[in-house]
């Protein structure tokens, strides 16, 4: 038994590596794939074991997906955010440390959720029941607070709203014969290729690649990420990127803008406990807030004390090995991508973006492509912060939560 599990959380980051590597593939995806093939192909492999691959995948992606995103401009929806700051330094020769410092943040995550795990199951128990009947309520207020924190209110506004409304609009053909895989097609336009076209037209050169290692301070990073990231337990809609903003103001003293070393921190560091929590609450609440963790629950009867344990586990194991593939995949590609032709490369990804939300989702889910890519423009033109159009999930979920 022991050697099926190691090869199920070795194989787990060999896919979380590809997934986190590849735009437009998301472990939600493999997880989609995973429910419908347990009871077909994989009905003879322990159940466990699909667990085991699920976890270590989804905890590797959490390291892996800062590369495509910083190096590229190609994001899943955990990485949005990390475009601006990440871009930032690649632009002055830091893309090296600029993945290192998220990796720093995912590492030091894992060892919390280890420390924090347990009594974390105890105060979630004890406080769902009377988060549960505020969820409508609590979203208004993070919703608010992201719009108020922005710079440009107005603006910030007016994008939560138009994106809020085009998410209501796909999710009413979501998850239907019309439409599956909603999300895809929304955030891949919203936060993908928007900042792809825009890298092409600003014609974006990349300059000689530094492989030198980031000072940093993980003390305020940390702290903030570990206050926000079980929002995300709690609470639908909220994922990794607005947990980071809440964390960001959080680490804000007296009006000072939090370091693009230090949002890096916090956002590798938010990207990954956010998974983690999944997991926690998924055993302490059934409840799932991750593909990840819908896909355990539907492929195991029941999470007894021993898989719970066996879960952490996998998640420090495949923690550890991720935080050193991403330490050298990162050094891999700072010193090939000044070599590579960027623009050729971008509008590469862009058309691979296009086939994976065609063969995923159609006619319709293209059409939903360009109506999004254009959206993120307009909200790139405002000079906004990206994580406003995030409105296209929390809306949604405000409505569905307030009508139901």
């Amino acid at each position: 038994m022991l050697i099926q599990i190691i090869l199920a959380l070795i194989f787990g980051v060999i896919f979380g590596t590809f997934t986190g590597l590849i735009p437009g593939l998301h472990i939600n995806l493999i997880g989609s794939i995973l429910i419908s093939l347990s009871a077909g192909i994989f009905a003879k492999i322990p159940a466990i074991y699909l667990a085991i691959f699920i976890v270590s995948m989804s905890i590797t992606h959490t390291f892996i997906d800062f590369i495509p995103s910083i190096f590229i401009g190609a994001p899943d929806s955990d990485t949005v955010l990390s475009i601006l700051p990440g871009h930032e330094l690649l632009k002055q020769g830091k893309g090296y440390q600029a993945i290192l410092l998220t990796a720093y943040g995912s590492i030091s995550a894992i060892f919390i959720l280890t420390i924090i795990s347990y009594p974390s199951i105890i105060l979630i128990k004890k406080t769902f029941p009377f988060i549960e009947i505020l969820i409508p309520y609590l979203l208004i207020l993070a919703s608010l607070f992201l719009i108020i924190s922005e710079k440009r209110k107005i603006q910030g506004a007016l994008i939560f709203i138009l994106t809020g409304i085009l998410g209501i609009c796909v999710f009413t053909f979501g998850n239907t014969e019309i439409l599956k895989e909603p999300l895809l097609p929304l955030l891949s336009g919203l936060f993908g290729s928007s900042m792809i076209l825009t890298s092409i037209k600003s014609n974006t050169k990349i300059v000689p690649q530094e492989i030198k290692k980031p000072h940093a301070n993980l003390t305020k990073p940390l702290l903030a990420s570990t206050i926000s990231s079980p929002l995300c337990s709690f609470l639908p809609g909220l994922g990794s990127g607005q947990a980071a903003i809440i964390g960001s103001q959080i680490i804000s003293l007296k009006n000072k803008p939090t370091s693009k070393e230090d949002f890096l921190i916090l956002l590798g560091a938010t990207n990954t406990l956010v998974i983690g929590f999944s997991f926690i609450s998924l055993y302490a609440i059934s409840k799932t807030r991750t593909g990840s963790s819908l896909a355990i629950k539907e492929i195991l009867n029941q999470i007894t004390p021993q898989i719970f344990l066996l879960i952490i586990i996998t998640t420090l194991i495949s923690g550890i090995i991720s935080f050193f593939l991403t330490e050298f995949l990162a050094k891999f590609f700072s010193q090939k991508i000044e070599k590579i032709n960027y623009k050729k490369i971008s509008k590469i990804i862009l058309i691979f973006l296009t086939i994976i939300i065609f063969l995923i989702t159609g006619f319709t889910g293209i059409l939903i492509f360009i109506i999004s890519t254009f959206t993120g423009i307009f909200c790139i033109s405002l000079g906004t912060r990206r994580v406003n159009m995030m409105g296209c999930l929390l809306l949604p979920t405000i409505l569905f939560y307030l009508t139901n």
